[in-house]
C-alpha cells in the first residue's frame, strides 16, 4: 500500500512560484507511478504531471508544460511539484496521488492512493 502526504500549497501571486511536495510511503510496492491531479471548484479533477517511479520517466498535461516540473528525491523519497509562472487559473486543491505501474498515469480516474490535497491559491 502506498501512502502520501502533499505539503507546500499557499498563497502567491501572479507570475510567482510555489514547490509542493508529496512525501511517499510505498510498503512493499516497487513499480508505481505518482502524479499530480488539481481540482478547482466546480470543475472536474485535471491531470497536471505524473513520473513513474522506477523509470524516472516524467509527463506533463497541457497545464504544466513550460511552467512546471515533477522530480523525485530520493533523500527525501517525495515527489515534488515546481511550479513557475502561476496563473490565476492554477487555483486549485492539488492532489498528490499514486497508482501500481511500470510506467505513467495520465488518467485521474486511474489512480487508487490520494493524498489530501493541499489548497494552491493565485492572487492577482
Amino acid at each position: 500500500q502506498v501512502q502520501l502526504e502533499e505539503s507546500g500549497g499557499g498563497l502567491v501571486q501572479v507570475g510567482g512560484s510555489l514547490r509542493l511536495s508529496c512525501a511517499v510511503s510505498r510498503g512493499h510496492v516497487s513499480s508505481f507511478a505518482v502524479g499530480w491531479i488539481r481540482q478547482a471548484p466546480g470543475k472536474e479533477r485535471e491531470f497536471v504531471a505524473a513520473v513513474a517511479w522506477s523509470t524516472r520517466t516524467n509527463v506533463y498535461g497541457e497545464p504544466a508544460k513550460g511552467r512546471f516540473t515533477i522530480s523525485r528525491d530520493d533523500a527525501k523519497n517525495t515527489v515534488d511539484l515546481q511550479m513557475n509562472n502561476l496563473k490565476l487559473e492554477d487555483s486549485a486543491v492539488y492532489y498528490c496521488a499514486a497508482q501500481e505501474s511500470f510506467g505513467t498515469v495520465t488518467e485521474p480516474s486511474d489512480y487508487i492512493y490520494w493524498g489530501q490535497g493541499t489548497q494552491v491559491t493565485v492572487s492577482s
